[in-house]
């Protein structure tokens, strides 16, 4: 049937709907369903029948022989008036209108009014099958959404609960369950969801994965020790100070007499020794940046047996790059010797090294760190003393929280790592060795607060800027330094390892100067070395915050009566920021009342949200 046959009363289709022609010129006027009037053109419609036709709401179902006509035609070909008349036994408006109903469901045929396809019976039969398949799965994503919303889930759900995990872990970037069931689609409704329907409980901290951060460690086997001339320093008592339960031990410091006065000594876990630049596991240390540490675990830069092999006191020898520091009598530095080394190790733990560290051997070294200590004060040093925490999951689950004291101890070692630190930026500048300096600019105020002043330190903090790497020596205001390298982690932070590839690098060539043949990077290898780890160190912050955050919440789960103190730190009219110094925490609250700053308010849990990582209290 051709479009030149259009005229008033034809009846034709419009988007999927029947239409009557009510007038023809160089626009065609049409009725819809329900008295509908639209002006259309010609080639906006298709030609059904060609009238007279009632208005289309008019046009009467039909019940006819429709599987009857397919059977006949199967595997050939008609038009729309054959098959209303074998279907039907007659072609009017209302069988055509029937007819392609018919020929749109698509099973048995389809085409366009002027030639229609019957399909065979074998592609019939495929069709049945596919669309019975399509509505078992209709019927079971619908019976899986009513689960969902009264908080259940079962067995069968599994594959479709993945599209709510993926977008949880920030894998994806949407969910069709969360879009079906009308709820923001990001990582934290996702979580909160899996939470809701207890498909992940609170084991799960999805924040490194979100972050894009390994969450295994390295499968690289490592080589062994190159056969080289290591300095015997085993006869000096050598100390590795660290946390209860610490199992990576990667510095150790000694305190030697010599004709000129002292040395230091602090002895590295000789890493580079062992990944060389350019390894593997030197390439998959620069696509992690840093060990992730976590109270549930740690996912460590290097393989295992890179600590178990070379951690400062885990073997009767431990082979080091040692730091020789020779001091005068003040604590400046004056010459630095650096060499690989055997040494033995004594472990402690900061509680082991207070009790003794007003008595040999830990009284000299602790002068030392006083008397550089007090170098860098008098260089506007900032040490902010605010309360910090560790966190523990144990082994049954439950969270354990306890305060890091500040310890004299803990100071000891801070002090003698930053001078190694310095010490080392020196060397590297008298050698034209190129080095990620580490370096910070001065906070954006000069205010600087008493120690009891948590309001004070708390707002210095927010002034303070981060440090940066770079290659070009700069003070790092923070630490009271004119220059700076990170030196002592280069087992668990990346920048770290690259210093020490450096260094031993250099060693090894000053050693063969007939024979150099291990080649030091240049500045624009360390330039992409630090912008390879930048962004990384980063993520691997924000994930430890993060995860530190979760599970602290999951302590207040566990207890869910907690009462403690919290000191006001900011206000503004009726809110207030507390800061928790035995969860290391900082919410916000409503103040009942005209609170004093720095003033102790008792305080109550009330709620607490471990999918968006919030908790809150009240004042009792």
């Amino acid at each position: 049937m051709s479009q030149s046959h259009l005229r008033p009363g034809s009846l034709v289709l419009y988007k999927q709907d029947p239409a009557r022609v009510t007038a023809v010129d160089k626009k065609i006027q049409i009725e819809l369903p329900e008295g509908e009037r639209l002006s259309v053109r010609p080639k906006d419609v298709t030609l059904l029948h060609p009238g007279p036709a009632p208005a289309p709401d008019a046009l009467q179902p039909k019940t006819g022989e429709t599987k009857t006509a397919w059977e006949l035609l199967s595997g050939g070909a008609t038009d729309l008036a054959e098959l209303a008349e074998l279907a039907y036994g007659a072609f009017t408006p209302s069988t055509a209108w029937a007819a392609w109903q018919f020929v749109e469901n698509g099973l048995y045929f389809h085409g366009t009014p002027e030639e229609i396809i019957a399909h065979t019976a074998e592609a019939v039969a495929r069709e049945e099958a596919d669309r019975a398949a399509r509505a078992a799965e209709r019927q079971a994503w619908s019976a899986f959404l009513d689960r969902v919303r009264i908080g259940e889930f079962a067995p069968e759900d599994e594959n479709a609960l993945r599209d709510v995990e993926m977008l949880a872990l920030g894998q994806t970037e949407g969910s069709r369950v969360l879009n079906e069931l009308k709820r923001s689609e990001t990582p934290e409704n996702a979580h909160a969801l899996l939470l809701e329907l207890g498909y992940w409980d609170h084991t799960i901290v999805p924040y490194p994965q979100r972050l894009n951060l390994a969450t295994t460690p390295p499968a690289i086997q490592l080589p062994e020790l190159p056969d080289e001339g290591r300095v015997d320093l085993t006869h000096l008592p050598a100390f590795a100070i660290d946390d209860e339960g610490s199992h990576d031990p990667d510095d150790a410091i000694s305190l030697e007499k010599t004709s000129a006065g002292q040395r230091l000594w602090v002895h590295i876990a000789d890493a580079a020794a062992l990944v060389h630049s350019g390894h593997p596991a030197d390439l998959e240390a620069r696509s992690r940046g840093a060990t992730l540490y976590l109270p549930d675990g740690n996912t460590p830069m290097l393989p295992r047996q890179a600590v178990q092999r070379l951690g400062m006191g885990l073997q009767e020898t431990s082979p080091a790059l040692s730091f020789g520091i020779d001091l005068d009598d003040a604590g400046h530095i004056q010459e630095i010797e650096i060499v690989p080394s055997w040494v033995q190790v004594t472990r402690m733990t900061y509680a082991e090294a207070e009790a003794t560290i007003e008595k040999a051997p830990l009284a000299p070294l602790y002068r030392v760190a006083q008397a550089y200590h007090a170098r860098r004060q008098a260089h506007d040093a900032i040490e902010l003393q605010l309360p910090e925490i560790s966190i523990h999951v144990q082994a049954d689950g439950r969270v354990a929280i306890r305060p890091i004291l500040p310890l004299r101890s803990r100071a000891l070692v801070r002090e003698m790592m930053l001078m190694t630190g310095e010490a080392t930026a020196r060397f590297a500048l008298e050698r034209d060795i190129a080095l990620p300096f580490a370096t910070q600019a001065p906070p954006e105020t000069e205010e600087r607060p008493t120690e009891t002043d948590l309001v004070g330190m708390y707002a210095l903090r927010r002034h303070l800027r981060g440090s940066q790497y770079s290659t070009v020596p700069a003070p790092h205001a923070g630490l009271g330094l004119a220059i700076y390298v990170r030196t002592t982690s280069p087992l668990r932070r990346y920048m770290d390892l690259v210093v020490h590839q450096q260094l031993r690098a250099h060693w090894r060539n000053e050693q063969e100067k007939e024979n150099e043949n291990e080649a030091v990077l240049d500045t624009q290898d360390i330039l992409e070395r630090i912008g390879a780890i930048e962004s990384l160190e980063y993520n691997i912050r924000r994930a430890e915050r993060f995860a530190r955050q979760h599970w602290t919440l999951v302590y207040l789960l566990q207890n869910p009566e907690w009462c403690g103190e919290g000191i006001l730190v900011d206000k503004y009219r009726d809110r207030g920021t507390v800061l928790i110094p035995e969860l290391d925490l900082e919410p916000q609250i409503h103040l009942p009342e005209d609170l004093p700053l720095n003033g102790i308010v008792s305080l109550k849990v009330t709620e607490v949200h471990l999918a968006k990582l919030e908790a809150y209290f009240r004042i009792e």
